[in-house]
């Protein structure tokens, strides 16, 4: 019997995480399920499920051997790449809101973009651990692949995903050490394309003019950024009080989802924001610091890669939510309600914390499992 150590801090930031997830999916969303389903549970159950599942994929994945997990990086991508050209196959694909992000088959669905993230952290990891990626050729690899992914999803049409790839292609070249010259030369055409795909699509440039000045449509594109503000400013300092939130009474669009954190603003105050904050910064630099003390090249990358995604991902939606950047539709990482966003984040956690247990000086600590 083998006695494996991990990150329990790590391991306590995502529970608690996903248990915060739980409390706010069910108060923003009660109202409209009832409304809509005749049950106010209905979201909440779904999320729980998806929870369940995502906690049997973690405890998988730390267990897991990682030179199996190494194996997969081509069929990483290439099941990456055949999900996303699914949402275009009728049939298939599920169109929301005019978008088709989404892939379903009789009672199940799934978002392929979700995979997609964690699919090119692994790839990259792989490559960055074989190659020199101070040669261009080799830097080419992981730039064709966030290239076609980010194409797929842009098409679908999904800027947020999008921008959130292309700024996980750039932060895995920058730590895979590719040369200055090469890497400036490549955010130049990246800065060039996010005004243009601003102004081909005429929404998007109208919900750039909106975060501007939101009140100039306060019941058109600014209306969903002002009932943000209003759920944030209510909040104070401590809150409303729990499920006592106003804004979910179907004022503010996708309480549960991609505004969840205006939610938790109004019913728990900046405390409470700045407690959801914290959390997400103990994974990131509880991650940050698996990587570092990492013994080989493949788990410091992965480790790296992960905790961007994370980190990325949260920024963003902090970024939307506050009015600080454009809206655009982002879930927040373990909290917003979303299967397919939970399971994936939950799995990728679990290669976190299996990477933490082969941590060479594992000073932080850890929690005894056997194996």
């Amino acid at each position: 019997m083998k006695i494996k150590k991990i990150d329990y801090i790590l391991l306590a930031a995502v529970l608690t995480l996903v248990g915060i997830g739980l409390i706010f999916v069910y108060s923003a969303s009660s109202y409209s399920a009832q409304l809509s389903y005749g049950n106010k549970y209905f979201f909440l159950v779904k999320q729980a499920i998806g929870a369940g599942v995502g906690l049997v994929a973690m405890t998988a994945a730390m267990f897991v051997n990682t030179d199996f997990v190494k194996k997969l990086w081509i069929f990483g991508v290439v099941l990456a790449t055949v999900l996303l050209a699914l949402v275009f196959v009728p049939g298939i694909s599920i169109e929301n809101y005019g978008a088709k992000r989404w892939i379903g088959f009789g009672s199940f669905s799934m978002q392929p973009s979700e995979l997609a993230k964690f699919a090119y952290v692994l790839f990259c990891a792989v490559c960055m651990s074989r190659f020199d990626m101070t040669k261009l050729h080799w830097c080419l690899l992981p730039i064709g692949v966030g290239v076609l992914f980010c194409a797929l999803i842009i098409a679908e049409p999904n800027m947020s995903i999008t921008m959130c790839m292309a700024m996980l292609m750039i932060i895995m070249l920058f730590l895979g050490g590719m040369k200055w010259k090469y890497f400036l030369s490549m955010l130049v055409p990246l800065a060039v394309a996010v005004p243009l795909l601003i102004v081909v699509e005429p929404y998007r440039l109208q919900r750039l003019l909106a975060f501007i000045d939101p009140w100039a449509s306060p019941k058109d594109e600014g209306y969903q950024l002002i009932q943000s503000l209003y759920a944030l400013g209510s909040g104070g300092w401590f809150g409303v009080g729990l499920f006592n939130s106003r804004q979910k009474y179907l004022f503010l669009p996708f309480a549960e989802s991609d505004f969840i954190l205006s939610v938790i603003g109004e019913e728990t105050g900046l405390i409470g924001c700045m407690l959801v904050f914290l959390l997400y910064a103990v994974v990131i630099v509880r991650g940050v610091r698996i990587a570092v003390g990492s013994r080989d090249k493949f788990s410091c990358y992965l480790a790296e890669g992960i905790s961007a995604v994370v980190a990325v991902q949260s920024l963003l939606n902090f970024a939307v939510v506050t009015g600080s950047i454009p809206p655009t539709g982002l879930p927040l990482p373990f909290i917003s309600y979303g299967g397919t966003s939970l399971v994936v984040f939950l799995t990728a956690m679990g290669l976190l914390l299996n990477l933490s247990s082969k941590v060479y000086d594992n000073g932080f600590g850890g929690v005894l499992w056997s194996t």
